[in-house]
């Protein structure tokens, strides 16, 4: 990412007038021996161009039917006219910056290009299309980490056999470890188990999510782990302290401190992390269920503590799973904050025109998110991708994934 101070400066030169060279005291000509920078950070709008490719036909004077015309430069879309960074503006401008096309139509409007969004709809697909394989790629890559952070969220798609025009889909976030430090969405038109079933086919590891039944046949035969998130638990327990304060304070100190515990050794090395969760986190954790054991047994099972104590006890040994890797994290707000842009990005482009739709928010998002995790720039990894696919169709995904295609 570029800084301020990087920018590029275009210098203006202030000179003092004339008269004012002269020394008012002895008259003799002052000499320049220094001078003052001032810098003023200034922005004007982006432009749009063409390229204009000439090229040049030639002919035997002799022979009239011997003709040579220059090869025509590959386009990102056949017969199309965008050039790679003009699709990698939109797509960064859509996925990335949240704005919707009738926003880019405006935009585009005010700078003297009249580009239909219907346009910029239909290279949406096309490079939706084009990017598909590594996306697909980058999944693959996911599935190879030692722990996998994933979570859900409803969007809207439009459907118009039906009288609300809308029914809701789900946009599901897979996360990789740092060894494979990808981010992927995926969608799908409900949220059955088939859904996490699939993506996750032949993912062998640490799994984890909230406590979503639709993952409970991902963890039969062993080879998946559960791993819980203690901050779903700890919601629950804010929720029942306007009935059952007390109660509900001890529980969250506890949980408190088991979050003081984390954050003392967040830096440290993953075998370092482990030895502390080993001597500090798990007598905390006995101490915790002693005190679930305890209220249990004093409230109602349907009163709000009795359902945040049962929802706890329900996934204890997912919750002391952490304590047995290093890698692993207390909770899955990781999985949450990477669904932060799907939730920011609904507000604005509030639902998903078609299925086709909902699959370029998950290619597109994917791309852009991994970007920002690796601090990439994601228009000029996209510009620099777009390119390489439109001069070597046949290159392999795993060449171009982020983070390995120079940019």
């Amino acid at each position: 990412r570029r800084r301020p101070m990087e920018l590029p400066k275009i210098p203006v030169v202030i000179d003092v007038a004339d008269s004012e060279k002269v020394c008012q005291r002895c008259t003799s000509e002052r000499k320049c021996f220094g001078r003052s920078v001032t810098l003023q950070l200034d922005y004007e709008p982006g432009r749009a161009f063409y390229w204009e490719y000439v090229r040049l036909k030639y002919a035997c004077s002799y022979c009239e039917s011997s003709l040579k015309i220059a090869k025509a430069p590959e386009q990102p879309i056949e017969r199309g006219m965008p050039a790679a960074g003009m699709l990698a503006y939109i797509m960064t401008s859509k996925y990335g910056d949240h704005l919707p096309l009738h926003r880019l139509e405006g935009i585009f409007s005010r700078q003297g290009l009249v580009l239909n969004r219907s346009t910029m709809c239909d290279w949406v697909q096309a490079v939706t299309k084009m990017l598909t394989p590594v996306f697909d790629q980058m999944m693959v890559e996911i599935k190879k980490s030692k722990v996998i952070w994933t979570d859900d969220t409803p969007v809207r798609v439009l459907d118009r056999e039906l009288k609300k025009r809308t029914r809701t889909g789900r946009i599901w976030v897979y996360r990789g470890d740092d060894e494979h430090p990808y981010i992927t969405f995926r969608f799908t038109n409900s949220r059955e188990r088939a859904g996490p079933l699939e993506h996750l086919e032949f993912f062998r590891g640490f799994l984890q999510a909230d406590a979503f039944a639709g993952y409970d046949a991902i963890f039969v035969g062993g080879g998946v782990t559960e791993v819980a998130c203690m901050a779903h638990a700890r919601r629950k327990f804010v929720d029942a302290m306007s009935s059952s304060k007390s109660a509900a304070a001890e529980i969250l100190l506890l949980i408190q401190k088991l979050y003081d515990a984390e954050r003392e050794h967040k830096e440290c090395s993953s075998e370092e992390r482990l030895a502390a969760r080993q001597k500090y986190s798990i007598p905390l954790l006995e101490e915790l269920k002693t005190t679930l054991d305890r209220h249990a047994l004093m409230c109602l099972p349907k009163s709000p503590l009795g359902g945040a104590i049962q929802y706890a006890r329900n996934q204890w040994e997912a919750f002391n799973t952490f304590t047995t890797c290093g890698a692993l994290t207390i909770d899955n707000n990781l999985a949450e904050n990477a669904l932060r842009p799907i939730a920011v990005g609904r507000k604005n482009w509030m639902f998903a025109g078609s299925e086709s739709g909902g699959h370029a928010i998950a290619v597109m998002s994917s791309i852009i998110s991994t970007c920002r995790r690796l601090e990439l720039d994601p228009f000029a990894y996209l510009k620099a991708v777009i390119t390489r696919i439109t001069e070597e169709p046949n290159c392999p995904p795993e060449q171009l994934l982020p983070g390995r295609l120079a940019i």
